[in-house]
């Protein structure tokens, strides 16, 4: 039995995941891995690289984005005693859920691009129950992103 959501009601008022800041070497550099190999529409890359903004980030979906964090920009990591101590250390992985065909259109991009991917699993558990099918690559900077499509 599954439990009740409110997937089909979001509205401004929901608790809802806006971001996550990956640690990365080379902001552009990652910015464009994002763009050429994940599909991810890139943003303030040229403010980064004129020295208007601290870091550039890559748009998810209309509400979610990551911010790809330079590993120099530790020292600014002040928000909270031993925030700067997270540079280095990546989560265990970030996973994307996508449309099957955006699921089977990434895995070939990624071949495309050399990026090593893991065998396809099936009905692994996540947010929306048991995905139909994920995997699993990495980042050039290290990070460890899932891709996953379930049965609509």
């Amino acid at each position: 039995m599954r439990e009740a959501t409110s997937l089909g009601h979001m509205t401004n008022n929901t608790t809802r995941l806006d971001h996550v800041v990956l640690w990365v070497a080379d902001p552009v550099a990652a910015a464009a891995f994002y763009q050429t190999a994940v599909g991810l529409e890139p943003l303030r890359v040229a403010a980064f690289m004129e020295g208007k903004v601290s870091f550039p980030s890559v748009r998810v979906n209309e509400e979610t984005i990551l911010d790809l964090a330079p590993k120099t920009f530790v020292e600014r990591m002040r928000m909270l005693p031993g925030a700067a101590d997270s540079a280095g250390h990546p989560v265990n992985h970030v996973c994307l859920s996508l449309p099957a065909d955006a699921f089977d259109a990434l895995r070939a991009r990624l071949a495309d691009h050399g990026v090593p991917v893991s065998d396809i699993d099936h009905g692994l558990s996540g947010a929306r129950g048991d995905a139909t099918r994920s995997f699993y690559f990495r980042d050039p900077d290290g990070n460890i992103f899932e891709a996953r499509h379930y049965d609509d």
